[in-house]
């Protein structure tokens, strides 16, 4: 039997090796529970396999999946990035990727005025809750009564 890691490292993220694999995953930005299960049905992994147990070849195809899931079969609808503006192509970004390709949305929301771009300038919420009672931090510090000095 292979030697237990209890660390590994999966898409530039540290993973805890005492978990489950599916929910070790979870840690990886952009990966859900649904994600993870078909990542490691196309790798055809264990998915009730502990994360120190995985032997570096299934470790490998499993990273292999993460970069080009579209290449290995995996659903568009299951990918976050579909019809991308810029290139037109489907695609699943995770780690620090996805949160640069959040700015950039926002950002061009911001520039081009759009009802949610203008939301995300004023600290509001973008999709259609209501204000009345909660968001309280989104509104700014209220200053209190003070009590009269004796």
């Amino acid at each position: 039997m292979a030697e237990f890691k209890h660390i590994v490292r999966l898409a530039n993220t540290d993973i805890d090796g005492k978990k489950q694999i599916v929910v070790a995953m979870k840690k990886i930005k952009g990966i859900d529970v649904m994600f993870a299960n078909a990542v490691l049905a196309l790798a055809k992994v264990d998915n009730t396999k502990k994360a120190g147990d995985l032997t570096d070849v299934e470790v490998q195809k499993i990273s292999q999946v993460l970069q080009k899931p579209s290449d290995v079969g995996l659903p568009e609808w299951l990918q976050n990035r579909q019809k991308d503006l810029e290139t037109g192509e489907t695609y699943h970004l995770t780690g620090p990727d996805l949160t640069l390709q959040k700015d950039d949305d926002i950002k061009r929301m911001k520039k081009t005025k759009s009802y949610k771009g203008l939301r995300h300038q004023w600290g509001l919420t973008v999709r259609g809750q209501r204000t009345k009672a909660n968001f309280r931090k989104n509104k700014g510090k209220t200053a209190s009564v003070k009590r009269k000095k004796k």
